[in-house]
């Protein structure tokens, strides 16, 4: 029996030993040894190589303004562990943790001792965690973010009443495939017969998949630009962006959402075609005053997130090519004519030289790569100053690289914090702590 939150949460890190195990078999025993939480509460699951976190954020805004209590649990954390299980914005508290740590424990270790179901992960049972937490707070609705792919990931067990597919790019190649094709596979591996599926901004030979696997589920499909439009308007007067949003069953013109992007404009187009299809099945009228307020109450974290005005700072999670080739628009859209500082830092599991090169491709942009305190973060190898010798530099110590790059910006430059959300993380948390001393 454990006797903290710390304790527990560092026996969940432990098991991550275990990695990523396909299948679903480990994950149904668990839950009918708990008497099958993710029954007791109605859901809405949402796969897709970017977008997940947005999209949710967006959707969640939106439900809570017609009163529906949400649950989210999505990945990874930003702040601080608890934020990955919420209940109404609020993040899981560390009893709970604890209480629901102490009544896995005895069912793990005889987990452990069988062949067929030993080895559980760190994300399935933060899975069957989030479960218990819904289940036990009676949630309206939980919004479920898959961890990877879609068809083996341990949230697939829920039959949930809409599947969302935001994106799908080319990310985990050597887990999921390295076509997008085979990737779409996996994303539509979450589509169930006959619960509605909408879909965001997704190539055509990626939808082609998906349009397959829900003809054959009788899975009604919501697509992008087809079954609803979005019509980017022009960027947010303070910080923002605006666009219009119209589909069968509604029209809104002129909405205002904090997140930058263009790219946001269609996280959000997804999360309100998938809040008017919830409010549909629950007979719940849907206003304008309060979809205007539910998207501009949004907020997610490093995602082109504004952490200071002056100099501006700028953080976001891009970490693959597929989201930096969105950051590269924005960036376009949003500075042009400013110089663009860049400290980057990823995984070395990604395609870094991929990543830099398309960053590289924004003007009056340069590069401080630096590496920081986890397992797989990136060495700092010479060949990635080979990309580019004049435009990119190192440092060792991340802190000193920010500290040079506030050093040598003027009021006009912009610094951008970018590659890994657990290295933006790490950087957000140091800035919030310098701006409040």
């Amino acid at each position: 029996m454990l006797k903290t939150a710390e304790e527990a949460i560092a026996w969940i890190h432990q098991r991550k030993k275990f990695g990523v195990r396909p299948g679903l078999k480990r994950m149904d025993y668990l839950l009918e040894q708990l008497n099958h939480p993710e029954r007791n509460f109605d859901s809405i699951h949402v796969a897709g190589t970017n977008g997940k976190g947005s999209t949710v954020s967006y959707l969640r805004a939106l439900l809570e303004t017609v009163g529906v209590d949400v649950g989210t649990f999505t990945s990874p954390y930003i702040e601080c562990f608890n934020e990955r299980i919420q209940y109404n914005q609020q993040f899981i508290a560390d009893e709970a943790i604890l209480s629901y740590v102490n009544r896995l424990l005895p069912i793990i270790t005889e987990m452990d001792q069988r062949e067929d179901v030993q080895g559980i992960t760190e994300f399935e049972l933060l899975t069957a965690m989030a479960f218990m937490y819904f289940a036990e707070m009676k949630v309206d609705v939980a919004l479920i973010e898959v961890g990877l792919g879609g068809l083996y990931d341990s949230t697939n067990v829920i039959d949930p009443l809409i599947s969302v597919i935001t994106t799908i790019g080319l990310d985990h190649v050597d887990i999921l495939g390295d076509t997008l094709e085979e990737i779409a596979t996996q994303k539509a591996g979450i589509i169930k017969p006959k619960r509605p599926v909408v879909t965001g901004n997704i190539s055509p030979e990626a939808l082609a998949v998906i349009q397959q696997m829900a003809k054959k589920n009788q899975a009604p499909l919501y697509s992008y630009q087809k079954d609803y439009q979005i019509d980017y308007l022009r960027p947010d007067k303070e910080w923002g962006e605006v666009f219009t949003f119209q589909s069968q069953e509604a029209v809104f013109e002129s909405l205002h959402i904090p997140l930058i992007g263009m790219h946001q404009t269609e996280n959000a187009g997804v999360a309100l075609q998938t809040f008017i299809l919830y409010c549909q099945l629950k007979g719940i009228p849907v206003k304008l005053k309060l979809v205007q307020q539910g998207l501009k109450k949004t907020y997610w974290p490093a995602r082109m997130e504004r952490v200071k005005k002056e100099p501006l700072i700028v953080l976001d999670g891009a970490h693959n090519v597929h989201a930096v080739t969105r950051l590269v628009e924005n960036l376009e859209n949003e500075f042009a004519g400013k110089t663009i500082h860049v400290l980057f830092s990823a995984l070395k599991t990604k395609d870094v030289e991929g990543m830099l090169e398309k960053l590289l491709t924004v003007k009056e942009l340069d590069i401080l790569v630096t590496t920081f305190e986890f397992p797989k973060a990136i060495p700092l190898a010479k060949e990635i100053q080979a990309i580019e010798p004049n435009r990119i530099s190192f440092v060792s110590l991340w802190q000193l690289g920010l500290a040079e790059l506030l050093e040598r910006m003027t009021n006009d430059d912009v610094l951008l914090v970018t590659g890994s959300l657990y290295f933006v993380s790490q950087v957000r948390a140091l800035i919030h702590t310098l701006e409040e001393e």
